[in-house]
């Protein structure tokens, strides 16, 4: 049962294959990143890789070192018959909710794309485009095409939570990206919400709210 379970969750070719049987030839992997951080933009990537040009050690971003998706991500740029980028603020997700923010992100990203794909990789996602779709549980560590995608995302996010964290560095967000960290949570109960944070998440709700009455408390009576 755990071999078949891993398995399972080999990053392999085989979606992409199965799809080329089907008569697809223009297929684009796609998924996001900074979907559960409180700070800053939903980044997503489209990606068509050229199976031509096989790129050694694809994988869920999560999974790799921040170095090697550097090195992966130039590859990816490079090798790739088409890639995309694009990105949704944080006051847009707070508007819609990071669900569809993530959804708008990789709409937006496809459309960034040189080559229109035909078939679509997607990590459990679904989007509004009339082209044929397949959602995978775990996609980005089953689809070499998604996990380049993921790759691509992230390595694009931590480049601009780093910008970020000039702007804001008593929030530490080269480190954690912006992420529920005990350190990021302690530094929102301190110095309160920037206007970057996602207010529609409730850790960022709750330091808001604790630096108003906070702010409240100091101020002498009239």
């Amino acid at each position: 049962m755990l071999k078949s379970l891993t398995m399972l969750r080999q990053c392999c070719t085989r979606f992409e294959r199965e799809a080329r049987k089907c008569g697809w030839q223009r297929i684009a992997g796609l998924d996001e990143a900074g979907r559960g951080s409180l700070f800053g933009p939903v980044v997503a990537a489209a990606v068509i890789l050229d199976p031509k040009r096989r790129i050694v050690g694809l994988d869920d971003s999560k999974k790799l070192l921040p170095e090697r998706r550097e090195v992966l991500a130039l590859r990816i740029r490079e090798h790739a018959l088409a890639w995309g980028v694009a990105e949704i603020d944080a006051r847009r997700i707070d508007a819609w909710n990071i669900y569809q923010a993530s959804r708008q992100a990789m709409s937006q990203a496809l459309t960034l794309l040189k080559i229109t794909p035909d078939y679509l990789l997607l990590d459990a996602m679904r989007l509004d485009a009339l082209i044929e779709q397949k959602p995978l549980i775990h996609g980005d560590a089953r689809s070499v095409s998604i996990a380049a995608a993921s790759i691509l995302a992230k390595v694009e996010r931590d480049r601009i939570m780093r910008e970020w964290d000039l702007v804001y560095p008593q929030y530490g967000l080269r480190q954690h990206k912006g992420y529920a960290t005990p350190e990021h949570l302690a530094a929102l109960r301190t110095h309160g919400p920037s206007p970057h944070h996602r207010f529609s998440f409730a850790p960022v709700r709750e330091a808001s709210c604790w630096s108003i009455g906070a702010v409240q408390t100091a101020l002498p009576l009239a």
